[in-house]
């Protein structure tokens, strides 16, 4: 019930969707005994959606998340396991389609299958199954054993966890799979904005990673204010990053993570 509950409350709540919303809603009450309140509504939604268009507000909101962890500098000499999280399989394409589909978070695929190569002792798993509120038969992590095994990839060495929907549900259900111990040295991967929450969910499971983020969109710097009227692409990141903030507040309150944000010098 959670999960198909935060999946459509952000349908509606995404803030340039409801921005969007307000607009057309104050639009059609211009014509009604209510036009002074559309006339408010419509200027207020399309001023959000100037903003969005204007200033960079997913990238003011990002930068924190993905600069809170570094790639470890210097890599280990040994790893226990690699774990990557879904999320950078097109699931829905590969099924039309009937060959792999990837989509912008690709380089989770790409760190998996180098390193894979870099540390051929270590145990390798891939945890995705679908986000999907109607989830198919294919899942992200039958889409990702067939790209690693395009890349070359040994999938033999892989363990494929392919009934998670959400991170928490990635450390809940990979645990009993691999069964963790003390003393391992377990990396991490997946994308740098989603990397806080990822590594807050495995400590919260008493699961200590290392965290190698990939997938990043930001630089080091503030951003600079420039006006690019890119409405779709800056709207979809402040969404983006919107949504990563809300995610790390709730889990927080549901006890699902060790921190808001977790800090990038412990383990605990």
């Amino acid at each position: 019930m959670l999960f198909w509950l935060s999946k459509t409350f952000w349908i509606i709540a995404a803030p340039a969707n409801l921005a969007l919303i307000v607009a057309v809603l104050g639009v059609l009450l211009l014509w009604t005994p209510w036009r002074v309140l559309g006339r408010n509504l419509a200027a207020l939604g399309i001023t959000v959606l100037v903003v969005f268009a204007v200033l960079p507000i997913g990238s003011w909101l990002a930068l924190p998340l993905e600069n809170r962890f570094g790639t470890p500098d210097p890599m280990p000499e040994r790893l226990t396991g690699i774990i990557v999280l879904g999320g950078s399989e097109n699931v829905s394409q590969t099924r039309l389609r009937g060959i792999v589909a990837v989509n912008g978070a690709a380089d989770r695929l790409i760190a998996f299958g180098d390193l894979a190569r870099r540390y051929p002792e270590a145990r390798l798993v891939y945890a995705g199954g679908s986000g999907s509120l109607r989830p198919g038969a294919l899942r992200e992590a039958d889409v990702a054993r067939q790209a690693l095994q395009i890349m070359g990839v040994d999938t033999d060495r892989v363990v494929f966890e392919r009934e998670s929907r959400n991170t928490y549900e990635n450390a809940r259900n990979l645990k009993p799979m691999v069964m963790p111990t003390t003393g391992d040295t377990w990396l991490l991967v997946t994308s740098a904005l989603y990397m806080p929450r990822a590594v807050g969910v495995f400590r919260k499971a008493d699961w200590p990673v290392l965290p190698y983020p990939v997938d990043h969109s930001q630089g080091f710097g503030p951003p600079r204010l420039s006006l690019d009227w890119d409405l779709a692409g800056r709207a979809g990141s402040a969404q983006q990053a919107m949504r990563e903030w809300i995610g790390l507040v709730v889990y927080r309150v549901l006890g699902r993570t060790s921190a808001v944000l977790p800090d990038s010098a412990s383990d605990q």
